[in-house]
């Protein structure tokens, strides 16, 4: 393609124009990369298969104008349409790697803000096959003397795989055959796990002493190759035993003890293979394990837990024991003054009891010794003095000596200490004086203007409660005045011991009440005393539009406005508009107001303009790009038959946009038009409307000719005015091959498959049609309305059913569409224009509370991608309670679908069913036997 200029005046390219052509989203999928096979049969939902490991690459191609938007979302259930959290946005979907937990359905959506989003899913089967696992079993009644002498053996053959394995069993190199041994039996257990096949040897012979092989096999799908596991089978062959060197299940070491957990084998053949593991939690860095020795080395608090023992031989079940494995830990000793309770006493008074109580955090808490000492001497129980192990009235491992009665005598310092016999921790100690000038209640106080507290935004500050009065002097706890909102740390209270909480950078959700209370430990367990300060966050004011890109046209009156939302503190203190940089001498506005800039828009004025509002605190920005600069066109990607073939090796291309807001800014007089094939040979077209103004939603075409097969171009395309031109757009044409529909057939659909025949269900009704046959009914399901089993009265069969018990209500609909099919291009009898299609189905419609069953015909138009929707047939109320079957011609003008819409009537005995559905080519026939003779075909696709 030579490069080459079409002046302005010489120009005068072709253009259609038709009606509004905003077309909602639609979307298809398709695939690329390793995958193993997929079932691509344009049902609603294909199965792409692949193996495990390989990469995962998918494709959402859409259709629509303006051009739609692509999300990604998975889930895993079949029937669900709920999307995950995460999504992807972009056409194209890539797994490296993919796991087989990452196998499910995959929806792509597509949206562009007209009419219902497209959804369209694909179901991912990842395949895999692992090495299976051979377990030896003997049943418990048989195990006695000789393990194994003439008793009953079952060799366990358990895989995981998809798709189900198939098992073959091997005595040394010799295929075992149920039929041909009358001493084996092969079979699968029920309630297991994955999948297994049990060989059984009953009354073992001595040939039976041999080596077994269990060889699975997925039959080379995704070329997954067989495996295999061998299990010697002797007369030696035995389960394992354990024991572990410390007696005790629990075991209880001071911090920096070495541990040493031995554990033995006491039987087992083949020889056990001994592990180690922890709970919660793997095993500490630290820990080394030589053999079926566990050695950690200076233990430390995180390494306490449940050591667990496994010895594994696959015969019988694994040996395990365990450990409780704690460490002694001690910290945070507090105490607690209680005054006289009955006599709602704050103070210490003589002739009335007192309590003081002595509280460690420690591990294991009921293992911690607590002394208690009145200056420096041992307290004793005795009729003054009262020492409580456990103290019920308070927290959990808490010891308290009652005071009873207070004389002078009892003035004194208390000692509590708190240690545990034997150990190496060390002990903690916390002493009270008791006197009549040393105790006395606290009082809390916020410092003169310390009530309302001001931190300008991402700044420090910290909020102050002191204890001016009361000893022992408590400390402080913090928390938002405000329910269920946390402090800046995450926590819901935060402790200062000296009243002082300090934050950082603060932002203003830390605006609020914050609350202070006195502690009830260290000091006195009184009724709290309790103080609020106000946190004051100031910021810059929060303006809108933070940027707006505003068109018009030339010699306008534009209006520019700057909205403040919020701002703290509230008063402004200035407001300046700027273009490009430059201040704009206007009168100072009302910082009252709204902050607005009026101006008549001409081309040398065009650019950027700025509306900068400040407070005491700071400054924002608003900011506009005005200009007459027409908005950018947006390509229509949903042209019918774009591609032409020219003579030789040359195709053309129907090239169809329209244009964003074409009266927003001057007339349009043109588009410039740049071809270009990699990034080189440009060929600038400039496509003259001659007076012929664009219109909202209407479509332009141009045709670009002389392209060559197969090769992709890129295009690019920007309007012009009178006085300048657009932004460009651009997007990639190459030749394509026409699409082609399905056909419909002669097969039934029974609904067997758990693709429906490629039915699927209508994302625009209220609620979906549901498949189920009669061994998954509901055992609670509404009586006296649905069908028991399918058409054919199996209880296997399946069938579709609208469910109307809650929560639907009357006249809800759910709608059931028939994969899309092609009409033939053979003319219909006698010369007529359509051919007939026979559209035959049966319909279960039991209940008193039966709404309606509708048929109706969706006729899709190829040029305009719109649908009609015809009803066709439809009956209503009960209808007795058999199969009844009904059968129709159509004779659709374009392609078309079936779509069955099942209404919900008064109450809840409404459900309706459909069953054995087929449409075939031709008019139907009184004596079309198909739907009873295609049963076997259940397994294929309507098409």
């Amino acid at each position: 393609m030579e490069l080459f200029w079409i002046l302005l005046s010489c120009c005068v390219c072709s253009l259609s124009r038709g009606q509004g052509v905003y077309a909602p989203a639609n979307a298809q999928i398709v695939h690329s990369g390793a995958a193993c096979n997929v079932n691509d049969d344009n049902i609603s939902e294909r199965i792409y298969t692949i193996k495990e490991g390989y990469t995962l690459v998918l494709q959402c191609i859409v259709k629509g104008h303006p051009r739609p938007q692509v999300r990604w979302t998975k889930t895993a259930g079949s029937a669900s349409d709920k999307f995950q959290e995460t999504s992807i946005y972009n056409e194209t979907l890539r797994i490296e790697g993919i796991q087989r937990v990452q196998g499910g359905r995959y929806y792509c959506k597509a949206d562009n803000g007209v009419g219902v989003a497209a959804i369209k899913s694909i179901r991912v089967d990842v395949q895999y096959l692992d090495t299976p696992v051979l377990t030896v079993h003997q049943t418990i009644s048989d195990v006695r003397g000789s393990y194994y002498q003439e008793k009953t053996v079952f060799l366990r053959c358990t895989v995981n795989s998809n798709p189900p394995a198939r098992f073959i069993w091997k005595r040394g190199n010799i295929l075992i055959e149920q039929s041909k041994d009358n001493g084996v039996d092969i079979y699968e257990p029920l309630y297991t796990q994955g999948e297994t096949k049990v060989l059984k040897l009953k009354n073992l012979r001595p040939k039976d002493f041999a080596d077994y092989t269990c060889q699975v096999s997925v039959r080379n799908v995704c070329n997954i190759e067989d495996k295999s596991v061998t299990f010697r089978l002797t007369n030696a062959t035995t389960p394992p035993m354990i024991r572990l060197s410390v007696n005790d299940t629990v075991v209880v070491v001071d911090p920096g003890q070495d541990v040493l957990l031995n554990c033995e084998i006491m039987a087992g053949f083949p020889a056990p293979t001994v592990t180690w593991s922890r709970y919660p939690g793997p095993l500490p860095l630290s820990a080394q394990v030589r053999g079926p020795m566990l050695f950690l080395r200076a233990v430390t608090p995180a390494d306490a837990g449940f050591y667990n023992c496994s010895a594994v031989n696959n015969v019988g079940n694994p040996a395990r024991k365990n450990v409780n494995l704690i460490v002694r830990t001690m910290t945070n000793l507090t105490f607690q003054i209680t005054p006289d309770s009955n006599k709602d006493s704050e103070t210490i008074q003589m002739g009335r009891d007192l309590k003081l109580s002595c509280h460690v955090d420690a591990t294991p808490q009921d293992k911690v010794n607590y002394s208690w000492y009145k200056n420096s001497a041992p307290v004793f129980n005795s009729e003054s003095l009262i020492i409580l192990r456990s103290d019920p009235d308070m927290a959990p491992g808490t010891s308290s000596l009652e005071i009873i009665d207070m004389k002078f005598r009892d003035l004194a310092t208390y000692s509590c200490m708190a240690n545990f016999p034997g150990s190496r921790v060390p002990e903690l100690r916390v002493d009270v004086n008791i006197s009549q000038n040393g105790v006395s209640p606290p009082v809390l106080s916020v410092p003169p203007g310390g009530q309302v507290v001001s931190v300008q935004e991402g700044g420090n500050t910290e909020l102050v409660c002191l204890v001016v009065d009361g000893k022992p002097r408590p400390p402080v706890l913090w928390s938002r005045a405000e329910k269920d909102l946390l402090m800046p740390g995450g926590r819901s209270v935060t402790e200062t011991p000296d009243g002082r909480l300090r934050m950082r950078n603060v932002s203003r959700d830390m605006m609020g009440v914050y609350r202070c209370q006195t502690a009830p430990y260290n000091g006195l367990n009184i009724k709290r005393r309790e103080a609020q300060v106000q946190l004051n966050v100031q910021y810059p004011p929060i303006l809108d539009p933070v940027f707006q890109d505003l068109r018009s046209r030339n010699y306008q009156m534009v209006t520019l406005r700057c909205a403040v939302l919020r701002s703290n503190p509230p008063r402004l203190t200035d407001i300046r508009w700027f273009r490009n940089g430059e201040f704009i001498r206007i009168p100072m506005p009302d910082l009252k107001e709204t902050p607005e800039l009026q101006f008549k828009l001409e081309p040398r004025n065009n650019g950027s303009y700025e509306c900068r509002v400040s407070n005491s605190i700071g400054m924002s920005t608003c900011t506009f790009n005005v200009s007459t600069k027409p908005y950018n066109a947006e390509f229509y990607f949903d042209t019918p038959n774009p591609v032409r073939i020219q003579k030789g090796n040359n195709y053309s291309y129907n090239l169809q946009w329209t244009q964003r807001d074409p009266e927003a800014t001057d007339p349009i007089i043109g588009f410039w038009l740049i071809v270009r094939k990699n990034k080189q040979n440009v060929l600038l077209k400039q496509i003259d409307l001659r007076g012929k103004e664009p219109e909202k939603g209407v479509l332009m075409s141009h045709t670009i000719s002389d392209l060559k097969i197969p090769l992709a171009y890129e295009v690019r395309l920007a309007p012009i005015t009178t006085y300048c031109t657009g932004d460009y757009i651009s997007r990639t044409i190459q030749y394509s091959e026409p699409y082609t529909y399905p056909r419909p057939s002669d097969h039934v659909c029974g609904f067997e498959d758990e693709r429906i025949c490629g039915f699927s269900q209508d994302r625009s009704d209220v609620f979906d049609w549901t498949r189920q046959n009669h061994l998954t009914q509901n055992p609670k399901r509404s009586a006296n309305t649905g069908p028991e089993t399918d058409r054919s009265g199996t209880k296997e069969g399946y069938y579709m059913y609208i469910e109307a018990s809650r929560p639907r209500v009357q006249g809800d609909k759910a709608r059931l569409l028939s994969p899309l099919f092609n009409v033939t291009s053979v003319r219909g009898p006698k010369g007529s224009g359509r051919v007939p299609y026979c559209v035959s189905f049966y319909y279960h419609m039991k209940g008193k509370h039966i709404g309606t069953l509708n048929v109706l015909l969706r006729v899709r138009s190829i040029a305009s991608h719109t649908t009609v929707d015809s009803e066709v047939w439809t009956k209503s109320g009960h209808q007795g309670p058999d199969w009844k079957r009904a059968l129709f011609d159509v004779s659709p003008s374009g392609p078309f679908q079936i779509v069955f819409e099942g209404i919900r009537g008064p109450s809840f005995e409404g459900d309706i069913a459909i069953d054995d559905v087929s449409i075939t080519i031709g008019k139907c026939k009184q004596e079309n036997t198909v739907a009873s003779a295609g049963r076997e075909e259940m397994e294929k696709t309507l098409y």
